[in-house]
């Protein structure tokens, strides 16, 4: 290779424009006012910016800014990887980054009210997977509707179960709308399935921001919630802890940690890749979930080192919560700016209309839902709980923090507890939805039966969420009878 061609720079090309746009966003969301107060995250509208610019390049020139020779890898100008491949490539894998990055974080056991938290974290995992499958619902009625009445877009490439991507564009974000957008396009002929996936997902984060100021300004009319001040008190406990590997010694203490995520996923690949040797035919289900392989090959690494510590064997802490944190926090933003900029307007342009309707059916069922159980099982901090669940469900775990800090900028309500300790029951109540997100696809058929099976497993999960308010009146009935 020569590194005067452009080959041997084009990768780096990719990521200096992702990172020029976040630089361009963070600039114009501190100078321009609406943007400020919008709560749209940085990566967001980066990523937006870049759209808007590859949008217009391809309106003048006819030609995909990403696929130009100097952004791809060539060899004898045969086109190996383009920059738009890449830009999926570091989506898909920047979800699995960070999710292993976030199972390396050591939590600290909590004293007092146990039980308490306990019930409010499951709650709030059970209410996470409710609205996935709410989300759904809704998406399903909407694509099946319009596939069965509208018969241009059964030609164009429409497929019924398209609606289902809903729940993953908006409840769990780019990464997956890519994974199972991308199946639905290759293997069930979905035409533009991937940028539909990561459109839903573009428009979640959209309502999320946009949505959450609009709700949050009339609670602060009406006087239900007020301003408070935003003092961040930074600890030494915050960088680091006792008996951890000092910051720099022979090698840099952040060398360790991505080198402990990275082994982590690459272990996940091959557990990925011996199943999908044992079941050929669950090979496209099984990479759509490296999330939560990387999670589990982070947790059993964890469990290690802590076992090894315990026992003498290794005698200091090489995990930091900190930095796992900071590489957490950059995956994400990272996958959300390649994910949007990456989408191809022109690919879903005869998808346009039912984008829209998706996201204003999809927000405006997620945002009554979650108001709705907010109000009747978090009552004592429900504004706080329906921010930070209403940004979480419709963009990331990041955007329901940031509308948090927004009434609870210190985050001394339980809400932000309740939405690290919920992802336990929520990947293990949400893996039934997700195994049938790929059987929906199939045709009208089986994306009915699917329907059937979300409609009756949502109705199970009300009825687990409200078991409290359900049984307690039923047995109140029963001892009034008795009394009689």
């Amino acid at each position: 290779m020569n590194f005067w061609e452009s080959n041997a720079w084009s990768l780096l090309i990719v990521i200096a424009v992702l990172f020029l746009g976040i630089a361009i966003a963070y600039t114009l969301k501190n100078c321009i006012k609406p943007l400020r107060v919008s709560l749209v995250p940085v990566s967001v509208l980066a990523g937006l910016i870049i759209l808007v610019f590859t949008t217009i390049y391809k309106a003048i020139t006819k030609e995909n800014f990403f696929d130009l020779n100097f952004l791809s890898i060539a060899s004898e100008n045969t086109n190996i990887l383009s920059g738009s491949d890449f830009l999926e490539a570091v989506t898909y894998h920047c979800l699995g980054i960070g999710f292993v990055a976030m199972a390396f974080r050591r939590t600290k056991k909590e004293s007092g009210k146990s039980s308490l938290r306990s019930r409010d974290a499951l709650n709030t995992g059970i209410t996470t997977v409710s609205t996935y499958l709410l989300q759904a619902l809704v998406g399903l009625v909407v694509t099946v509707t319009l596939f069965l009445t509208v018969k241009k877009l059964g030609d164009a490439g429409l497929i019924p179960a398209s609606g289902i991507l809903l729940c993953l564009g908006f409840g769990q974000g780019t990464g997956q709308a890519l994974n199972f957008g991308t199946q639905y396009e290759t293997m069930y002929g979905f035409t533009g399935g991937a940028h539909f996936g990561l459109s839903i997902a573009a428009l979640g984060f959209l309502a999320a921001s946009l949505g959450g100021v609009i709700y949050l300004n009339i609670l602060r009319k009406k006087g239900k919630i007020t301003e408070k001040i935003k003092v961040e008190e930074v600890k030494l406990e915050d960088f680091t802890e006792k008996e951890e590997i000092g910051l720099t010694e022979s090698v840099d203490k952040l060398s360790i940690q991505i080198g402990f995520v990275i082994i982590a996923y690459i272990l996940a690949f091959l557990l990925m890749k011996g199943l999908s040797l044992l079941i050929p035919s669950m090979s496209a289900t099984i990479f759509g979930f490296n999330f939560l392989f990387g999670t589990l090959m982070g947790v059993l690494f964890k469990v290690i080192l802590n076992l090894l510590h315990k026992k003498g064997i290794v005698k200091r802490q090489f995990l930091n919560n900190f930095l796992m944190n900071r590489i957490c926090g950059v995956a994400f933003d990272i996958m959300i700016v390649s994910g949007i900029a990456v989408i191809d307007l022109e690919l879903i342009k005869e998808y346009w209309f039912i984008l829209l309707l998706l996201a204003l059916v999809g927000a405006a069922a997620t945002f009554f839902y979650i108001r709705f159980i907010c109000k009747k099982l978090f009552k004592d901090y429900k504004y706080e709980q329906f921010f930070g669940m209403y940004g979480m469900l419709t963009g990331t775990a990041s955007t329901g923090i940031i509308l948090l800090r927004e009434i609870d900028p210190n985050l001394t309500s339980p809400t932000s507890s309740n939405l690290v300790y919920q992802n336990f029951p929520a990947i293990v109540l949400g893996l039934p939805i997700m195994l049938l997100v790929p059987y929906a696809a199939k045709g009208l058929k089986e994306c009915l039966i699917v329907f059937g099976i979300t409609l009756a497993y949502f109705i199970v999960l009300v009825i687990v969420l409200f078991r409290s308010q359900i049984f307690k009146k039923k047995a109140k009935e029963e001892v009034a009878e008795t009394k009689e």
